[in-house]
């Protein structure tokens, strides 16, 4: 294996600004404090700890200008990653290659001294990052306005609040001209303005060519920035690729999860009935659809009906509807699963769930097997569009499933609302209150 070395810092007109072969870390347990002095004192001959292995065996590149995410549950080793990107931590083991300027925002106030002053540690972190006092002190200004703590700015940093902290920390690293900018999850401390304003420069940080590393738990941040995304589980590269794909089965991973573990529990107290089926088959299908699978399975039948059955052709929302699936198998499907599909007229889909999803383990079907499911969906109030409904039948679970058949857009129906709509959908809200007053007293209050 590749001897471990220092991360570079040098400016560099390579494609890739940074490059991981191999790389793994080690972290050491101890059961008990003593356990530490213990291996002290007999200077490492007897073992007290034992081994957290925190990355794995990681190779990745990233290219100059490309915005790359990270995903994974807590634990996963995401912020080893970035430590380790941004020269703060060394590799127990491989290579790491880094090119050009790094701003990073990991922990929460890492890289300032508590005991300096705001104006201090900006100074500070542009001195480290190579900067000039005269460039720093030009950009000053933008970075006071930015963070919006500019009375507090000759204050010792141990006296901020928490998001007066990551204020400054965001502020600095983006207004010191990186070349690579590095984000843990640190916006998730800061209030909805200030994390939508730190959103938008990141996307202006984009559009200058910036690279860009973002690890976060949001996955719909990470679809909207992310070109290519990596998925670590306990360490390990689970997936990487083209960001939608990898987010797509992480979600189905964390569903399938919380499924497992709500089937546990309902085993635990007592055996759980399993849902009766619907004693009639959905419509069945028009010719000429588009539709794609192994062909181990077919979806025979798509409707849209209201709770008394009967089929609908328009809907006025919001309401409750049912939206009933049959399938057939032509060969044995061991784990099957059927779900829908909501697209609105532009294509866009809408919502849509599954029965496992929905927690239902259904029983296998044999050859000539037929199954029917109801979907009982409550629809807020929608847009006024044509919208319509596919329907997919799979065999597997929800992280690792083949596609048996899926026919898109089999059933249209024509949606109203009960008001005015604006955007997609209205969101349910409860009284308004209101109170008239002259503007002083609004400002006493």
């Amino acid at each position: 294996m590749e001897r471990p070395h220092q991360t570079g810092r040098e400016a560099c007109p390579t494609v890739n600004l940074i490059e991981l072969r191999g790389v793994s870390k080690t972290y050491p347990i101890f059961e008990r404090p003593s356990d530490r002095l213990k291996e002290l004192l007999t200077f490492g001959r007897r073992r007290y700890h034992r081994d957290h292995q925190a990355l794995q065996d990681i190779s990745l590149e990233i290219r100059r200008g490309e915005t790359f995410c990270l995903i994974g549950e807590n634990g996963s080793g995401k912020s080893t990653l970035l430590e380790i990107m941004a020269g703060i931590l060394p590799p127990a083991a491989g290579a790491v290659h880094v090119r050009g300027r790094v701003t990073a925002l990991l922990e929460l106030g890492s890289g300032f001294n508590p005991e300096f002053t705001g104006r201090q540690n900006v100074f500070l972190n542009g001195a480290i990052l190579g900067l000039s006092k005269a460039e720093i002190a030009g950009r000053l200004e933008t970075i006071l306005d930015f963070a919006e703590i500019r009375s507090y700015i000759d204050q010792p940093i141990k006296t901020y609040s928490t998001g007066m902290v990551m204020r400054l920390a965001f502020a600095v690293a983006v207004h010191l001209d990186p070349d690579i900018f590095l984000v843990d999850e640190a916006l998730a401390v800061g209030d909805i303005y200030f994390r939508q304003r730190s959103m938008r420069k990141i996307h202006e940080l984009r559009a200058r060519g910036v690279t860009i590393v973002f690890a976060s738990h949001e996955i719909s941040d990470v679809n909207a920035l992310g070109e290519r995304t990596l998925w670590l589980r306990k360490g390990r590269v689970e997936q990487i690729g083209e960001t939608g794909e990898v987010t797509a089965r992480y979600l189905a991973a964390l569903i399938e999860k919380d499924a497992a573990y709500v089937r546990r529990q309902e085993r635990g107290s007592g055996p759980a009935r399993p849902p009766s089926a619907p004693p009639q088959l959905a419509r069945g299908l028009p010719a000429g659809l588009r539709r794609y699978g192994n062909g181990c399975a077919e979806i025979i039948g798509l409707s849209v009906v209201d709770e008394q059955g009967r089929e609908l052709e328009s809907i006025r929302t919001p309401s409750r509807i049912v939206v009933r699936v049959s399938a057939r198998a032509r060969d044995l499907v061991r784990l099957p699963i059927l779900g829908i599909e909501l697209r609105n007229a532009g294509g866009i889909e809408v919502s849509g769930t599954n029965t496992a999803r929905e927690g239902f383990e259904l029983a296998p079907l044999r050859p000539g097997d037929a199954c029917t499911a109801d979907f009982h969906l409550s629809l807020p109030e929608l847009a006024p569009s044509k919208f319509t409904f596919s329907a997919g039948v799979a065999d597997g679970t929800l992280l690792d499933y083949e596609m048996c058949d899926k026919v898109e857009d089999a059933v249209a129906v024509e949606v109203t609302a009960g008001g005015r709509v604006y955007g997609y959908l209205s969101i349910p809200c409860g009284p308004v209150r209101f109170r008239r007053a002259r503007a002083a007293d609004l400002l006493r209050s």
